[in-house]
């Protein structure tokens, strides 16, 4: 199935994902394949839960097997917090597309995705 026209939507939906980051690449939010919606990503915030040690954070759109880098190892200060996509920046999941998160030390950095899912079912 097609993703929807989003002129003629029949409902949004706002959702809120959540992810502790680990050194594996790891989906936060997902379209899944055939869902005749589309996603439009409207904020994603990296904080840095650690008090005293600096983090990375790699953000990738993975689509078709491959990955897309949104940012690309960057710093995020311990006690300190990134704002990777914003209502300015917000970008569209399509079918089948996900938005993994990988960092350089497990423990260190929480990623927030704010999103809506538009339907024209």
């Amino acid at each position: 199935m097609a993703a929807p026209n989003i002129v003629g939507v029949t409902s949004i939906i706002g959702k809120t994902d959540v992810l502790d980051v680990s050194t594996t690449a790891s989906a936060i939010t997902t379209n899944a394949a055939s869902s005749g919606q589309v996603y439009k990503i409207n904020s994603l915030f990296i904080s840095n839960i650690n008090g005293e040690n600096l983090g990375e954070v790699t953000v990738d759109l993975f689509r078709d097997s491959s990955s897309y880098k949104i940012a690309n190892t960057v710093v995020v200060p311990a006690d300190a917090t990134l704002v990777v996509i914003s209502k300015d920046t917000s970008i569209y999941l399509q079918e089948g597309d996900s938005i993994r998160c990988k960092a350089t030390n497990s423990n260190y950095l929480q990623a927030v995705c704010s999103y809506e899912i538009i339907d024209d079912a």
